[in-house]
C-alpha cells in the first residue's frame, strides 16, 4: 500500500431496508479504514428519486448505528451535488471527453438490435460521437440531447482486484456510456465517479454485482485526471439452500434482527466471519476484526447464511454479557409480552435463563414464568402428575420450605427432606412441584426457580393443591 491515507466508503441507495449483503459491505469497508487509521465515509446515492425514500435513509442510518459503524465524515447526500456533477460535465463536454448526442431510445435500441443481428455485442454505434474528419448529422429541432462518455475505443481497462485478483475488459466491449440525461441529471455510475474523486477514496469494498460498473468508472476517472482508488469486488451472500439470499432466508430489514433479539456484537462477529476469516476463529470482538482485518483474507467464492450458526454465535454473546446490562434491554420486551418486569428481581431472572437462550426474544418469554400471571397447568398434567401421592408430598415441602430461611440453598434441603422421608427420587417429586407452581412441567433447576418467584407466590399456589 502507498502512504497515501486510506478513505473507504458505503455508499447505499435508499431504494429499500438496509439488508445484510449491504450491512457486510459496509462492515468491511468500516473494519478496512479503521485497520488502517483511515477515515470511513457514508454516502447517500438518492439520485434514484422515483425509488429513494426518506424511511430508507433513516433505516439505513439506524442500521449503521446499530451495528456501530461509525461514520468519520458523511452521511453525504447526491441530490445536495448536483451542481457540482452539472460543473463536471459541462467540464468534460469543453475536453472533449463528453459530446452530447440526440439519438432517441428507440434508434438506439435500433442499433443495438442491428448489431444483434450481426453477432455483435448490441451497443450504441457512436452515432453521434466526435472524431478528426466526421461530419456528425444535423442537431433534430427542439430535441434534448443526453451527454455521453467518450469511452476509450482500444486497449483494455484492467484492475488488480482486492478480492478477485487481476480483471481485465476489453474496451471495445464498453460502448460511451450516458453520465447526463435529457434533463441535465446525471446518472449513477457518473456520480459514483465525481464523489469518489472529490472525497479522495483510495479503496472501494462493494458487491461483486458491480464488476461491471468498475471499468467505466475507472475510464471516467482517468478521463478527469483522478487518482485511482483501489478495487475489491465481495461476492454474494447465498441462502442456506445455495440460492440467492431473499426474504424466506432472513434477507430482511437489519433492524428485523434488533426485534427478534440479537445483539449487534454478534451480529458483526457473524457478519466479519461470512466471506472473511482469520484462521480458524469463530468468535472474536470487535477489536479484533479491526486488529486483524486484512483483504487478503477476503473469500473469492459466495457465503451461505447460516441461521443455526448465528444463533450460536448470538448465544456466546448473551452468555457472556454482564446479567444487569441483559436484564435493562430484557425488560421492555417482558412488558411488551404482558409481564411485569418489575414483580421479581429480574437480574437473578436473566442469570438463571441466559445459559440456555439464543436470543433476547427467548430470555423474554422465559421470564414470563417469573413475570407473567400465574399459568394454570392443563387437566391432563395435573391428573398425570398431581397423585394424592405428589399432593402429600407437595404438603410436605410446602410446611418445611416455610419454615426455613427463602434461599435456594434452603429449598435444596427441604426438597431432598421430603425425599428422604418418603423415599421418592428427584422427578418425583420435582416434577409434580413444577406443575403446581409453574403449571409446566419443564423449568431452570426448580429450587431457583421458587427461590425467585418469592415464599409468597409459592406458598400460595401450593396451598391450592
Amino acid at each position: 500500500m502507498s502512504n497515501t491515507p486510506v478513505r473507504t466508503r458505503f455508499a447505499p441507495s435508499p431504494t429499500g431496508f438496509l439488508h445484510l449483503g449491504g450491512a457486510r459491505t459496509a462492515l468491511f469497508a468500516w473494519a478496512f479504514a479503521r485497520h488502517h487509521g483511515g477515515t470511513f465515509v457514508l454516502r447517500i446515492e438518492d439520485t434514484d428519486l422515483e425509488r429513494s425514500t426518506p424511511e430508507a435513509v433513516e433505516a439505513i442510518l439506524q442500521g449503521m448505528a446499530w451495528l456501530g459503524l461509525d461514520a468519520d465524515e458523511g452521511p453525504f447526500y447526491q441530490m445536495q451535488r448536483m451542481d457540482r456533477y452539472r460543473e463536471v460535465v459541462a467540464q468534460m463536454l469543453e475536453a472533449g471527453t463528453a459530446y452530447r448526442c440526440y439519438s432517441t431510445p428507440e434508434e438506439v435500441e435500433a442499433m443495438r438490435e442491428a448489431a444483434r443481428a450481426a453477432g455483435r455485442k448490441p451497443r450504441y454505434d457512436g452515432t453521434w460521437r466526435p472524431e478528426p474528419g466526421k461530419t456528425l448529422p444535423a442537431v433534430p429541432e427542439g430535441r434534448q440531447p443526453v451527454i455521453r462518455f467518450k469511452n476509450p475505443l482500444e486497449g483494455v481497462t484492467a484492475w488488480n482486484d482486492l478480492v478477485k485478483g487481476p480483471i481485465s475488459i476489453d474496451n471495445g466491449e464498453l460502448d460511451d456510456l450516458i453520465i447526463a440525461r435529457p434533463d441535465g441529471t446525471p446518472t449513477y455510475n457518473f456520480c459514483v465517479v465525481v464523489d469518489d474523486w472529490d472525497m479522495r477514496i483510495t479503496h472501494v469494498l462493494r458487491g461483486d454485482d458491480h464488476v461491471n460498473n468498475t471499468p467505466r468508472q475507472i475510464n471516467i476517472l482517468r478521463a478527469l485526471g483522478g487518482e485511482l482508488p483501489e478495487y475489491g469486488h465481495v461476492p454474494m451472500i447465498l441462502g442456506p439452500d445455495g440460492e440467492k439470499l431473499s426474504k424466506r432466508h432472513g434477507a430482511v430489514n437489519l433492524m428485523e434482527y434488533d426485534v427478534q433479539g440479537y445483539l449487534p456484537e454478534a451480529m458483526v462477529n457473524y457478519l466479519a466471519r461470512l466471506g472473511w476469516s482469520h484462521g480458524d476463529d469463530e468468535l472474536f470482538t470487535r477489536a479484533q476484526l479491526v486488529e486483524w482485518f486484512d483483504t487478503r483474507s477476503l473469500s473469492k467464492s459466495a457465503s451461505q447464511w447460516d441461521p443455526k450458526k448465528l444463533n450460536w454465535v448470538n448465544a456466546h454473546y448473551i452468555k457472556q454479557a454482564d446479567d444487569a446490562w441483559l436484564a435493562n434491554h430484557v425488560s421492555p420486551r417482558v412488558a411488551a409480552l404482558g409481564g411485569d418486569p418489575q414483580a421479581v428481581d429480574l437480574v437473578a431472572v436473566i442469570g438463571l435463563l441466559k445459559d440456555r437462550a439464543e436470543t433476547l426474544a427467548q430470555l423474554a418469554e422465559g421470564a414470563l414464568l417469573f413475570c407473567g400471571p400465574a399459568r394454570e397447568a392443563p387437566a391432563e398434567l395435573v391428573a398425570q402428575h398431581l397423585t394424592e401421592d405428589a399432593r402429600a408430598a407437595l404438603r410436605d415441602f410446602a410446611a418445611q420450605a416455610a419454615a426455613g430461611d427463602w434461599t435456594r440453598e434452603a429449598l435444596s434441603a427441604a426438597l431432598k427432606a421430603v425425599m428422604a422421608a418418603r423415599g421418592l427420587k428427584m422427578p418425583q417429586v420435582a416434577i409434580p412441584l413444577r406443575v403446581a407452581v409453574t403449571g409446566q412441567t419443564q423449568t431452570p433447576a426448580i429450587d431457583a426457580v421458587l427461590a425467585i418467584l418469592g415464599r409468597d407466590v409459592v406458598l400460595a399456589r401450593l396451598g391450592k393443591i
